[in-house]
């Protein structure tokens, strides 16, 4: 598979609240040049250097993803702006924070799809680096588990399940065959909580930026949005959603097949660091083909959509 790297055509702010620290941030993405990869960089702290995008620097984190320098600044919930890139085959960009925390916006990655679209992309006269992942791996806690299997595909399918002793959600399972090039059917699926948890979520000091404006509520057997559900399965879409997200701070365009049965975070950071952990497991290949017939284009959001829906 060759594939080129790609960048937006020009800088794009967002802001919003963090969901768990609830403070105000505003991010902004810059266009890069080729090779760059993808960076964050804390604005709002002196001599602050820049954090890559990277499993390497995945530190423990409750109910959320966080990355952080050696310096131990950090940047959390980074899954769903992660998850935009992924979507959209950017490969380098540079985002400035000035805060500790992504924000939320609401509560999925749409609002950061569009916004990148908005802009336009810019394919870059460079292709990605190839990466082929040679053994099946399988990380389990308790009755939680996610497997990654190496197949002939160039494209990489998940197939999700998620189960809870409730009243609303009980067991959902989604698939996606190719899921770079169908992230339109999850990527507004939001974040989501039980109305019974909030109390101990609180406790840990986190999602004091969550409202109904940006997570899904269940209480018992209905949601407390008055809108509604974007999809009757929002939640195992949502969880889709997360897992690509994460996978991305691999630093590749992983193919294969994921399995995964109520996974989260924790498990999906322990599957890249298994991965990666023995140069065996895998090798790097360089791109010599253009994927491309025209280098440095400027795609249109229409064109990307229809690229890809």
């Amino acid at each position: 598979m060759s594939k080129n790297q790609i960048t937006i055509n020009k800088k794009v702010t967002f802001s919003g609240l963090g969901l768990h620290y609830g403070q105000p941030v505003k991010i902004t993405v810059l266009p890069v040049s080729a090779d760059s990869g993808i960076f964050f960089n804390r604005t709002d702290l002196k001599k602050s250097p820049p954090i890559e995008a990277n499993w390497k620097n995945i530190v423990p984190a409750n109910l959320c993803t966080k990355i952080a320098n050696k310096k131990n600044q950090h940047v959390s919930t980074v899954e769903h702006l992660m998850f935009a890139f992924y979507s959209l085959g950017i490969t380098n960009a540079f985002i400035e924070i000035n805060g500790p925390e992504v924000p939320i916006m609401d509560g999925s990655s749409k609002i950061f799809i569009d916004g990148l679209l908005s802009v336009g992309l810019l394919v870059q006269n460079k292709t990605t680096k190839n990466i082929k992942v040679l053994k099946t791996f399988e990380i389990k806690n308790g009755s939680k588990y996610i497997k990654y299997e190496p197949n002939k595909s160039d494209s990489l399918e998940i197939d999700y399940v998620i189960e809870y002793n409730d009243q609303f959600i009980k067991k959902q399972s989604f698939v996606l065959k190719d899921a770079q090039n169908s992230f339109s059917q999850i990527y507004n699926a939001r974040t989501f909580c039980h109305q019974e948890d909030l109390e101990k979520i609180f406790a840990m000091g986190l999602a004091k930026g969550g409202s109904l404006d940006n997570a899904v509520v269940i209480s018992g057997k209905k949601i407390l949005n008055q809108e509604g559900l974007r999809h009757k399965d929002e939640f195992v879409r949502h969880k889709v959603l997360d897992c690509l997200g994460d996978l991305y701070l691999s630093g590749f365009f992983l193919s294969g097949k994921i399995t995964c049965k109520q996974g989260g975070h924790e498990l999906t950071a322990s599957l890249l660091n298994k991965i990666f952990e023995n140069s065996n497991n895998y090798s790097i290949e360089n791109s010599v083909d253009n994927t491309y017939s025209k280098i440095n284009k400027k795609l249109t959001y229409l064109e990307r959509v229809e690229r890809v829906v």
